[in-house]
């Protein structure tokens, strides 16, 4: 796949920062940390590093995917963060727009299938109950219109396009999906339909929120 341009130069969407940690909100088409190659340099972590040279990596987000994204502030920080998401110590909500109509809204759920990587077709992900790792995203509906869905999404595990392939395996992909959605679904939006809404560290109890754009 092309490399996709990044979004232009703006201001940072910073959401929170204190001397151990900043929080911030990505946009879409951004990438979180570099890629490979001289085209994929501008990412997220590199225009913080410009305002915060402390700053390091903790998790990521797809490049498509808006929203929340953490960096921890010092090598300590760095460690103990990781060590919370390595353990599952961070709940994390996202809200999508699914293609049709999908339950009904309150109803929720969760899909419980093993993910690997396509390797023809990488970076494509796809469902392998055999050779694939746990994967598990539990899903709630918010609300309906008369061709789309919306839903909030906590994964469970962290896997790459985890909820994108979720959600393909209930035949109702994520609007805007170049990767995964049929081209009615994709076509439909100029940008993926996924955003990481809510971050909360269970250890600490601090919780940030930033609501989609769509």
């Amino acid at each position: 796949m092309p490399a996709l341009p990044s979004p232009p130069h703006q201001p940072l969407q910073l959401v929170h920062a204190d001397e151990r940690l900043l929080v911030l909100n990505k946009p879409p088409g951004l990438l979180a940390v570099p890629g490979r190659g001289a085209d994929k340099q501008d990412c997220l972590w590199h225009r913080v590093l410009a305002q915060y040279p402390d700053a390091l990596v903790v998790h990521r987000l797809d490049q498509a995917t808006s929203g929340l994204l953490l960096f921890a502030r010092g090598a300590q920080a760095q460690r103990e963060l990781s060590a919370c998401f390595a353990q599952r110590r961070v709940r994390k909500h996202y809200v999508a727009e699914l293609s049709g109509r999908f339950a009904h809204p309150g109803a929720t759920g969760s899909v419980d299938l093993p993910l690997r990587a396509d390797w023809p077709n990488r970076p494509r992900q796809m469902v392998d109950v055999d050779a694939g790792k746990p994967a598990l995203t539990h899903w709630e509906v918010l609300s309906q219109s008369c061709d789309r869905t919306r839903v909030k999404l906590e994964p469970h595990t962290g896997r790459s396009h985890q909820l994108r392939v979720h959600m393909l395996s209930l035949g109702h992909p994520i609007v805007g999906d170049a990767l995964y959605a049929p081209p009615s679904a994709s076509s439909a939006s100029p940008r993926l339909l996924l955003h990481a809404c809510a971050l909360e560290l269970l250890d600490t109890q601090q919780r940030w929120q930033c609501p989609a754009d769509f």
